[in-house]
């Protein structure tokens, strides 16, 4: 097949010695470890990433990248390239049969700096990770080295490592294991998954055209080129679509790869007078699982290693970014002094519910695209009737609950909420415009950007605090401040002047005050911290 990317290949540096010990290790160069890798090196610490392969992943695979995983890319110093490289788009469209049931708008309200959705071809985020990483200066990546065994130890994790050089061992004070749905670390230490496999198939067919279809996200329902089935469709950089046919259970994977097949099934939806190439082409089944705990003494789990949902949502790699944005923060600050090594259970507390919020949406979507009776599919067919003329019915479709950051409602690292407002405590920070002076900016851009806690106060200048920078924000113009010019801040965290929002280095609400009383703040601070 032809391929509009060339794989970079990444060279294999032989180890020297038969025993290292490593401070933090990432088994697995994917998405989400090298995204772990690149937010620990920006806060300073050097990272050791095993990678069994020499390139990044074959194949588009998750290509739709949300709102908030563009927010830390951003934080990363990668939100550039999403924006520059990627395709934007916020609407969608829902089929049924031969006739468009409804259209939605993800994000219907200005005033962010990204939308809600961008496409792009895994292999690019990954690339760009890779060089990142390799600019820090901080983060080790040692290619075609396959972890072949593992222990699970009180002072950290030994690991077997195999490399064309030889094997060599390789003990890590901390591990993060983020090498896969079929991930190896998890197999050998016996931890199960549970949860659902759906007995149904897709088939996902990356093709090159140049199509007069928009840049929105369209979802057929039994269409007449593909009756009583289902099919995606989105579009990705470089003229590449993304093109989901549902199979049913029992489709042969092997038989409904073969590109004659697949050609013929994308002719009969685009017509026999367009023309395309297939670029890459892979059969998936549905799975909602995860582990009990992602946290196993001094190994943690993330991505797919720790948790499954079938793709329908983009709630995946999206999780497994959020994932690593939730646990790199909290591991620095209990590798620098900072807090206790207690804080790390907070990433169980954090993301095993986002995991099951996660799991649930996209259960619900599979459940409404593949219906398991005569009764549930007569349901599903009578919502797209009527959602083609009645609004309160196009909340009961399901094509896939699109990912949204789960909130934290019950962190035991949130603070009071003395001034409760459009943004509680758990929250993911909401952006806005800014302006620094003259500079046009985005409130997120001052977040987290020095990797501590931020106070945001409006119209109030609080007493400087340890570890903490605080923004200012004002109504009019003041030297020093952020002008809240266009009234989205204020708007959208609720803040009336003299409160104060306290946020967390991963941009999220820890806690809210009526004033700028520094006790208070602080002791919010020690608790998100985990002191």
């Amino acid at each position: 097949m032809p391929t509009t990317y060339t794989q970079p290949r990444y060279a294999f540096r032989p180890h020297p010695g038969s025993e290292e010990r490593a401070p933090i290790v990432i088994a697995g160069a994917g998405l989400v470890g090298l995204t772990a890798a690149l937010d620990l090196a920006r806060r300073g610490l050097r990272v050791v990433v095993v990678d069994e392969d020499d390139t990044v992943s074959f194949g588009s695979r998750a290509i739709c990248f949300a709102k908030r995983s563009l927010e830390i890319f951003a934080r990363l110093g990668l939100g550039e390239k999403f924006l520059e490289k990627g395709i934007t788009w916020n609407q969608g469209r829902v089929f049924f049969q031969s006739r468009e049931a409804y259209s939605f708008n993800l994000l219907p309200e200005d005033g962010h700096e990204f939308p809600a959705f961008v496409n792009l071809q895994q292999y690019y985020a990954e690339q760009w990770l890779v060089e990142a990483c390799e600019g820090t200066g901080l983060v080790d990546l040692r290619w075609k080295s396959r972890v072949t065994g593992i222990e699970n130890r009180t002072d950290g994790a030994r690991l077997a490592i195999e490399t064309p050089a030889g094997s060599y061992t390789l003990h890590a004070d901390w591990l993060l294991a983020a090498d896969g749905a079929r991930s190896f670390i998890r197999e050998t230490l016996g931890l199960a998954f549970t949860g659902q496999v759906f007995r149904d198939r897709f088939l996902i067919a990356d093709v090159v055209m140049n199509a007069p279809f928009p840049t929105e996200r369209w979802f057929w329902f039994d269409p007449p080129f593909h009756p009583g089935q289902s099919v995606l469709l989105h579009k990705q950089p470089d003229d590449v679509w993304r093109i989901d046919f549902q199979l049913g259970w029992d489709a042969d994977p092997e038989r409904e790869k073969d590109p004659e097949r697949v050609r013929q099934r994308v002719t009969q939806m685009l017509g026999p007078d367009v023309p395309f190439d297939l670029e890459w082409v892979s059969v998936y089944t549905f799975r909602c699982r995860r582990m009990e705990r992602f946290r196993h003494g001094r190994i943690f789990f993330l991505g797919d290693a720790a948790h499954q949902v079938s793709p329908f949502g983009a709630r995946g790699g999206n999780g497994g970014v959020q994932d690593a944005d939730n646990l790199c923060w909290k591991l620095a600050a209990v590798l620098r002094g900072e807090a206790p090594e207690a804080l790390l259970d907070s990433y169980d507390a954090e993301r095993i519910p986002a995991a099951d919020e996660n799991i649930l949406n996209s259960t619900r979507s599979t459940d409404f695209i593949t219906p398991k009776n005569a009764a549930a599919r007569a349901f599903r067919d009578a919502v797209l009737e009527l959602a083609e003329d009645w609004a309160l019915a196009r909340p009961l479709v399901n094509s896939g609950r699109l990912s949204r950051p789960s909130t934290l409602w019950n962190s035991p690292l949130n603070g009071p909420d003395e001034a409760p407002g459009q943004a509680p405590p758990g929250t993911p920070a909401p952006d806005a415009p800014v302006l620094r002076g003259e500079t046009r900016d985005w409130l997120l851009r001052q977040i987290g950007a020095d990797g501590g806690f931020t106070l945001l106060a409006r119209e109030v200048t609080p007493v400087p605090l340890p570890g903490i920078t605080t923004l200012v924000l004002t109504d009019t113009p003041r030297p020093g401040t952020l002008l809240d010019h266009s009234g989205l801040v204020a708007a959208r965290y609720g803040l009336s002047p003299g409160e104060c929002v306290l946020l967390r280095p991963d941009q999220h609400v820890a806690a809210r005050f009526t004033t700028a009383a520094p006790g208070p703040i602080l002791a919010a601070r020690d608790k998100a911290l985990g002191r």
